[in-house]
């Protein structure tokens, strides 16, 4: 196996996208990332699309992405695992280039959600889980999911309303200096906690939003990236677990009682022992993280599952401002899924966007200075979930080449 590493990242704007189609929106992507490697769409050797579909009028979109970059007729595939499309696309991109069987390969996550009426949209992302057990016989929708996980870690650890909220203000705040970022507006605790609830203890301001968009990440073999790039970011390890369809069938008590997933903690176990990680001191290792905070609560889980600190500390963090730039362990700091945006297939290849931008010390004149984070290792994380642990995708980024 080669080493891989990213020679090129592109980012749409995130939002309700009307003004474009599904392939144009994907063409805003691979552009930049094309502009950023300095390379043509000649140059592609192959095409990953990571498009979760089902809202989008193109039922074959990894085709008409592909005709309208102009990469035919060089090979592609459409890849999805939920809301970790974006991941699932990086890691078959990944594979294709460190096996040998391509030199450079793009990964582009592209979704289009606002094609479809709301309603049709919540009902896609509720049937993520088992669709006859849990959302036909008993209704439940994905913040009903998450919900059950926040009043399980209620229980066990004394979490309040008012912590979710701090967590939304601060991704709010990064939100508001990312230039491509949808909701680009501050809030502060008091208007997260007048807003009505969805799924009780989950309120408006504690879920992500419906989202338009896409991200490109263009990879290369070691030798090809030595020829494009002077700052290559490496990737050196990747995760990926899935779980039950069926929440009922998970092991809700022992160990993790319900205030946490299982996946995510066996996708950082995988990735941190490519990398020679303890995952009991995660944090020390990273100068920044992207984590699947689709609702509030799921960040909170995401810095414990990924032993950022241990079982019922990840409050700790929050009310200590701990994972603002400057903290224990910057996660975030883009905005993340709440305000950012989540447009499912392109949220893995956005953690990855920003995350390299913040390895190569580029991600403040991008945004703002506020937000570029101090790079002392020289790591980067991406903890990407699909459904409610349905599947879990960990990525490590870092600018040292791997030792494999």
């Amino acid at each position: 196996m080669r080493d891989v590493a990213i020679v090129g990242v592109g980012h749409s704007l995130f939002g309700n996208r009307y003004d474009v189609r599904l392939d144009e929106l994907a063409w805003e992507a691979v552009s930049e990332a094309l502009k950023d490697a300095n390379l043509t769409v000649k140059d592609i050797e192959l095409l990953i699309v990571g498009c979760a579909g089902g809202w989008s009028a193109e039922a074959l979109p990894a085709v008409v992405c592909s005709e309208y970059c102009g990469t035919l007729p060089k090979g592609s595939m459409r890849v999805e695992a939920a809301c970790a499309t974006g991941s699932a696309a990086l890691a078959t991109a990944y594979n294709f280039v460190a096996s040998g069987y391509v030199d450079i390969a793009i990964a582009l996550g592209v979704e289009k959600m606002y094609e479809s009426p709301t309603p049709v949209q919540i009902e896609l992302i509720g049937r993520a889980g088992n669709y006859f057990w849990e959302f036909e016989n008993f209704g439940l929708t994905f913040p009903g999911y998450y919900a059950l996980h926040a009043t399980g870690y209620m229980w066990k650890h004394g979490l309040k309303e008012e912590d979710l909220a701090e967590i939304a203000v601060k991704n709010h705040y990064y939100a508001s200096m990312n230039p491509k970022a949808q909701f680009k507006k501050q809030i502060n605790v008091e208007t997260i906690m007048q807003s009505r609830y969805i799924a009780w203890p989950l309120k408006l301001f504690d879920c992500c939003p419906l989202t338009d968009g896409s991200a490109a990440i263009i990879l290369a073999s070691e030798d090809t990236a030595k020829k494009i790039t002077d700052t290559p970011v490496w990737i050196s390890g990747i995760g990926l677990s899935t779980g039950t369809a069926n929440l009922s069938s998970r092991d809700m008590f022992l160990p993790l009682e319900y205030s946490g997933l299982e996946t995510a903690v066996e996708a950082a176990k995988q990735a941190y022992k490519r990398v020679g990680i303890e995952y009991n001191q995660a944090s020390k290792y990273f100068d920044v993280a992207c984590v699947h905070d689709c609702f509030t609560i799921a960040e909170l889980m995401a810095y414990e599952d990924l032993g950022f600190c241990k079982r019922g500390e990840g409050i700790k963090l929050v009310r200590e401002k701990q994972t603002y730039n400057g903290g224990l362990i910057p996660v975030n700091i883009d905005g993340g899924l709440k305000a950012k945006g989540h447009p499912i297939g392109a949220t893995g290849g956005s953690m990855i966007y920003s995350l390299t931008k913040q390895l190569r010390q580029e991600y403040g004149k991008y945004a703002d200075s506020k937000a570029q984070a101090d790079i002392k290792n020289g790591r980067a994380i991406a903890h990407n979930i699909g459904g409610t642990g349905h599947y879990a995708y960990v990525t490590i980024l870092s600018l040292e080449k791997p030792h494999m």
